[in-house]
């Protein structure tokens, strides 16, 4: 279940546009879709699109107040990239180490 929805945020973050809507809503809070628009050079419906994406990844809610659909993001999902790139860190961090040990090992048996 996680490999998914870290699927689903890494298809979803790796998009320009939809990283800047989410940095608007980290930025500015909960904001209207045409408020939202109005920050990029294209078509309301496209924006609309790339904010179904975002909400199937998980990583915006909306909140429909009669005719007005507000947008807020929800970072809770980043955590599965911050633990996956948490992990690789630690893998190379390892891989690092042992590199090191064998380079001081090797100059060590040269003197």
């Amino acid at each position: 279940m996680d490999d998914e929805v870290l699927s689903r945020v890494l298809k979803a973050t790796g998009d320009t546009t939809r990283r800047r809507i989410l940095t608007l809503l980290v930025q500015e809070g909960a904001l209207r879709v045409t408020a939202l628009a109005a920050h990029f050079d294209m078509s309301l419906n496209s924006v609309s699109k790339h904010i179904k994406v975002l909400e199937e990844a998980g990583l915006v809610t909306r909140r429909t107040v009669g005719r007005e659909h507000f947008i807020a993001a929800e970072l809770e999902p980043l955590k599965l990239t911050e633990s996956w790139f948490g992990q690789l860190k630690s893998i190379w961090e390892l891989r690092l180490s042992a590199l090191e040990e064998a380079l001081v090992s090797k100059d060590d048996d040269n003197d």
